[in-house]
């Protein structure tokens, strides 16, 4: 069974040690042995500490993919283009392919599948969600009986480091990503991590394999973390919480339809994702039959993300070998995807506001007006350090972006100085 890897980089220089380490035990999980027909790189002169010789790579990735000796491509590289150009052309030339390509995927996946499809072939990706975690495997096959109702998980492990070390040390925003950057866990310009891109990308995958439906990345309500201070940690503590970075897919109750966000929350402590520290991943899981479950794990780096990648390579390998392909896409839902201004949720707000009689009714009545119910009030601090802290009951994300506007013209509210979202249950 001949492989041909598109990179070389962190997780592609794991991709082939594993091939060459665990020979032996693929060829007998196969079938046949796994050999690697050539490396598609960007630059043939750069040094790599991979167990091959130097014949085995090429620049030529459109030739390699196609060629007719090959079999199986994985993909390693990242990005939207030209890797879609690479990977149709491998799925219309009648190879699987295997990647870990969430950007692609969630911005086009329904093009890939399609291709795929035509061509008999198969099309697997567990790495590009959650890195070692075994999650859409069992969305797509486990849970194919049921019905999956919310996924909520931490799927990016630099966001969450940021947040544990908020939590745990007292620190800035800053000076937590300083230290993410510093430990590797942060990219030179983190903006995918802490703007929540990658978060989003997942999010749709997730989506569209819980709910059969396609989801793409620009249905996907984004927010990152930037915002989130030091007071709202505290505040978070004061309530029992802790801040998560969180991508939440979920069935409307209300009426046919699903929607699909990334933004921080506050988590009871008493949820199983408070627990989950640093740079670690997990995805909860919520269905009708099954109830509850929680897949927990290394997100990223470049084992991890191997693993996965191997572990989708034997899957597609076998099903070769039988003559036979796995699950394709299913999208028979068609469910439409909700506007954020629909999503129920409960609230947080932290308003700055000035110390004198007739404060609480004022705002109060900004929260009636819109039919926003308040489950609790905290009155912190006199004068000029007097706050209000209030947690709303359920409600509309446009209800409560009405009130939080209204908020901001009382002549009483100096600052609202903190609006995040509750999960998981009451605090």
């Amino acid at each position: 069974m001949k492989v041909a890897l598109l990179g070389c980089g962190v997780v592609g220089s794991e991709v082939v040690r594993l091939l060459r380490e665990q020979a032996d035990d693929l060829t007998a999980r196969v079938g046949e042995p796994l050999d690697l027909a050539g490396i598609a790189v960007r630059r043939l002169d750069r040094a790599r500490d991979v167990p091959v010789g130097p014949e085995l790579f090429t620049t030529d990735a459109a030739g390699l993919v196609t060629r007719d000796d090959v079999d199986i491509v994985v993909e390693v590289v990242g990005g939207i283009e030209p890797v879609r150009g690479w990977l149709l052309a491998a799925l219309g030339a009648g190879k699987s392919v295997v990647s870990a390509n969430k950007a692609l995927l969630a911005s086009d996946g329904s093009t890939l599948h399609d291709a795929a499809a035509a061509a008999g072939v198969d099309l697997y990706y567990e790495a590009a969600v959650a890195g070692a975690i075994p999650l859409l495997r069992p969305l797509r096959e486990s849970l194919a009986g049921d019905r999956v109702r919310r996924v909520l998980g931490i799927v990016n492990g630099t966001t969450n480091y940021i947040l544990t070390r908020m939590d745990e040390t007292g620190a800035s925003f800053t000076e937590a990503l300083e230290e993410a950057t510093a430990l590797g866990y942060a990219e030179a310009d983190p903006t995918a991590d802490i703007d929540g891109y990658d978060a989003a990308a997942k999010a749709a995958i997730l989506a569209q394999l819980a709910f059969h439906t396609r989801v793409t990345l620009g249905d996907v309500h984004r927010e990152g973390i930037g915002a989130v201070t030091a007071a709202d940690i505290a505040s978070a503590r004061a309530m029992g919480c802790t801040v998560k970075a969180l991508a939440i897919a979920e069935r409307s109750s209300e009426r046919p339809g699903v929607s699909v966000r990334v933004h921080p929350a506050m988590v009871p402590r008493s949820h199983p994702l408070a627990s989950v520290r640093e740079a670690f991943n997990a995805v909860f899981i919520e269905a009708e039959a099954a109830g509850q479950l929680m897949f927990y794990g290394r997100g990223a780096g470049g084992s991890p993300t191997a693993s996965a990648v191997l572990g989708d390579l034997v899957a597609v390998a076998r099903n070769r070998v039988a003559g036979r392909r796995g699950p394709g896409e299913s999208a028979y839902a068609a469910l439409p995807v909700l506007p954020m201004g629909e999503t129920i949720t409960s609230y947080h707000v932290n308003l700055d506001v000035t110390d004198k009689t007739g404060v609480l009714a004022t705002v109060a009545g900004a929260f009636a007006r819109h039919g926003v119910s308040i489950r609790s009030v905290r009155q912190d601090g006199r004068g000029d350090d007097a706050s209000l802290v209030l947690v709303t009951h359920a409600a509309a994300d446009a209800a409560l972006a009405a009130t939080v506007e209204d908020l901001r013209n009382l002549d009483i509210v100096r600052a609202v100085s903190g609006v995040l979202r509750v999960e998981g249950g009451e605090p």
